[in-house]
């Protein structure tokens, strides 16, 4: 009589094993990518004064725009990654709220690359069956 492993694991769903670490990297890197060249072209023409009235809306306007980048090219499931997205971006606002910005958009990265590649490992698994 062997020891039959834990519910999860008979699943497929182990910790390590549910993610697709490719997507996940793909995922940082473009969503990276995307938000440095719409900051920096941002950035680079419009004033100080701009960011201080609007950016509330340029910061999660881009945020969007790389998250629709990265679907298109990575082909991930579209509501599931918005949803990731979202919710990565909300958990940011701490680091905005306490005055850390770029460390509450780190985290943000950090998260959606994560969420990706799970999601990419359940897609997988989907078309597998």
């Amino acid at each position: 009589m062997g020891v039959e492993p834990p519910l999860s694991s008979a699943r497929g769903w182990d910790t390590l094993g549910a993610m697709d670490w490719a997507i996940t990297w793909r995922a940082a890197l473009s969503q990276l990518l995307v938000v440095a060249v719409l900051g920096a072209a941002t950035g680079f023409t419009l004033s100080h004064e701009f960011f201080e009235s609007w950016g509330w809306a340029i910061g999660p306007l881009s945020w969007l725009v790389a998250t629709l980048v990265t679907i298109a090219v990575w082909k991930l499931p579209f509501w599931p990654t918005i949803f990731g997205a979202v919710v990565a971006g909300l958990i940011s606002l701490v680091g905005v709220a306490t005055g850390l910005h770029w460390t509450g958009s780190v985290i943000a990265l950090v998260l959606f690359a994560l969420w990706c590649g799970w999601q990419g490992r359940r897609q997988r698994l989907r078309l597998a069956t």
